[in-house]
């Protein structure tokens, strides 16, 4: 988990006027101001790491002392860094859409209630968890939908930004619908099926691809993926037939991924392999994939790397952590921001969805549901606990297709999608002009 330093210094320097001040407690909303360009909605990820922070962000001894070495802070008294700082836990409450959860322009994923300097101070590290998640497992449901039912597997270790971001981005791609991954770590970690083949140097480091091939296949027997495309693809399948071995699959990494699926098809089931599988890689993403799938090229699975683990069309997901109440002298006051461009919802909120009507509803959260409507946002963590037992990752990943799913066709399709409505209640649109007067 972060350290309880993966914050701003501009979170520190609040917290200490707050809790200078002695200020109560505020509600915070964590949403997307917009939707990327290539997204019609986006797989709300990275909860449970988000209320694993929550539950276990202290600030040891050392980060105390960096902090009093830091020059914007010298002026702070000491009992901020003693009592308050040396004492830190977070004791707030969240209320949070289910991972796997679609989620659209302004509606909370999560909201955090807690003391004003808690939720400041927690507030870099919570972002950039649900937002980082958020962004890959709405990249892979784009990629498993374009797949058409074969399996995508996650291969974008070697390009993520690191290899922490590796690890969250295999999680995020099996939630969003990728059948493996790569990654050794991820896959301990989470308990994420793990798949992986054989890379050129393998080949190219034995005296021939037919040498390379059978010491491979010693190896890992019917099991074994073996690479075709280092030399000449074509050539390559040939020996495979000709050397009496039974792969479970080949792979092809480039090349005219179409034309060679079909020539490659065509000797290993002239050899007798009709069950070797081919699979495919190379620089794709989900618009190739949708390519491949619609000219009926014989591909069995698809290896999704870059595009993958990076988002690289949405690498960067706009996500806000903006205050809608706050506590003052033990009453609460709705708060929200009229900035161009930047305005806010004041208040407590809840998302109502209605399947029947293909929309949804943010409006307050003590109102009474709309006809057809089911609330996305529910309590999972109550001073500072969680409340109930994280649901297995795979769970997840199986209510995320079912939910996805339920969207609306058009709002599901790759390319031109349609838009989906998102209404915001009459109460709602009250209380936050009534707090835009003040």
């Amino acid at each position: 988990m972060p350290s309880a330093l993966s914050t701003d210094l501009y979170e520190v320097t609040m917290a200490a006027g707050f809790v200078e001040g002695d200020h109560g407690r505020g509600t915070f909303d964590l949403y997307v101001r917009t939707l990327p360009e290539t997204r019609s909605f986006l797989v709300a990820a990275g909860l449970e790491q988000g209320l694993a922070y929550l539950e276990t962000v202290r600030f040891t001894a050392a980060e105390v002392a960096y902090l009093r070495t830091v020059p914007a802070l010298a002026e702070l008294p000491a009992a901020f860094f003693d009592d308050y700082l040396a004492r830190f836990r977070f004791t707030g409450e969240v209320w949070a859409m289910d991972e796997g959860t679609p989620v659209f322009a302004n509606e909370p994923i999560l909201s955090i209630t807690a003391p004003l300097a808690e939720a400041q101070l927690v507030e870099t590290a919570v972002l950039a968890i649900v937002g980082f998640q958020t962004s890959i497992a709405s990249k892979a449901v784009r990629v498993a939908a374009a797949a058409a039912g074969r399996p995508a597997i996650e291969f974008g270790g070697r390009r993520a930004h690191g290899t922490e971001a590796a690890m969250w981005a295999a999680r995020a791609a099996f939630l969003g619908g990728c059948e493996a991954t790569s990654n050794l770590a991820a896959g301990r970690a989470f308990d994420i099926p793990v798949s992986g083949t054989m890379a050129h140097s393998w080949v190219m480091a034995h005296d021939g691809e037919e040498e390379a091939f059978r010491r491979y296949a010693d190896l890992f027997g019917d099991q074994a993926v073996l690479l075709l495309d280092t030399y000449d693809t074509c050539e390559a399948a040939r020996r495979v037939v000709s050397s009496g071995l039974t792969p479970a699959a080949v792979r092809l990494d480039s090349g005219d991924l179409g034309a060679l699926s079909r020539d490659v098809r065509g000797i290993l089931d002239g050899g007798g392999l009709r069950g070797t599988r081919i699979l495919v890689s190379g620089d794709l993403d989900e618009y190739r994939i949708a390519s491949l799938v619609a000219s009926g090229a014989p591909v069995d699975g698809f290896g999704v790397g870059t595009a993958l683990s990076t988002s690289n069309d949405a690498p960067a997901l706009g996500v806000v952590y903006k205050l809608a109440e706050v506590e003052r002298a033990g009453s609460w006051m709705a708060t929200a921001k009229s900035s161009p461009g930047k305005a806010t919802w004041a208040g407590r909120k809840q998302v109502w969805r209605m399947p029947a009507d293909g929309r949804d509803r943010v409006g307050l959260r003590d109102e009474r549901a709309p006809a057809g409507g089911h609330g996305l946002l529910r309590c999972v963590m109550r001073d500072g606990t969680r409340v109930g037992d994280a649901p297995a990752l795979a769970d997840r990943r199986a209510a995320c297709q079912a939910a996805v799913a339920g969207l609306p066709a058009g709002v599901r399709r790759l390319e031109n999608p349609l838009g989906y409505q998102v209404e915001v209640s009459d109460a709602l649109r009250a209380l936050s002009k009534a707090a835009m007067t003040r």
